[in-house]
């Protein structure tokens, strides 16, 4: 898993990224009372709005950590939101991005890289 400083995360299988955020950025949200999640076949460039969550705090975009295209979208997310706060790092996920350019990876954060992050804020 790697990781952004917006705090999105990113898992790869094969060629696909698994993206959600953390269980911090889910924390710090509050209660999520809704999710959208982006049309499969979407195309997405790193930094680019991928989704958006909205919390009885505040509405905020999740940024899509690589460049690809939306192959799967967690649409069980539209009638679950509370599925972000309870699973972030799991069920919560938002998106599955085919990768167009692996590389981009390297330049995500580690576990212990991002752990050493949330300690400066």
């Amino acid at each position: 898993m790697r990781f952004t400083k917006d705090h999105e995360w990113v898992e790869l299988d094969g060629d696909v990224a698994t993206v959600g955020i953390t269980a911090y950025a889910a924390e710090q949200l509050g209660d999520v009372v809704f999710v959208e999640v982006p049309e499969v076949g979407k195309s997405v460039k790193a930094g680019d709005g991928l989704a958006v969550v909205e919390s009885v705090k505040a509405a905020s975009d999740v940024y899509a950590p690589v460049t690809g295209e939306v192959v799967e979208a967690n649409d069980t997310l539209s009638g679950a939101p509370e599925t972000v706060n309870a699973e972030p790092q799991g069920g919560g996920w938002f998106a599955k991005v085919r990768v167009a350019n692996p590389a981009e990876l390297d330049a995500l954060m580690d576990q212990a890289a991002y752990d050493a992050y949330l300690a400066t804020l």
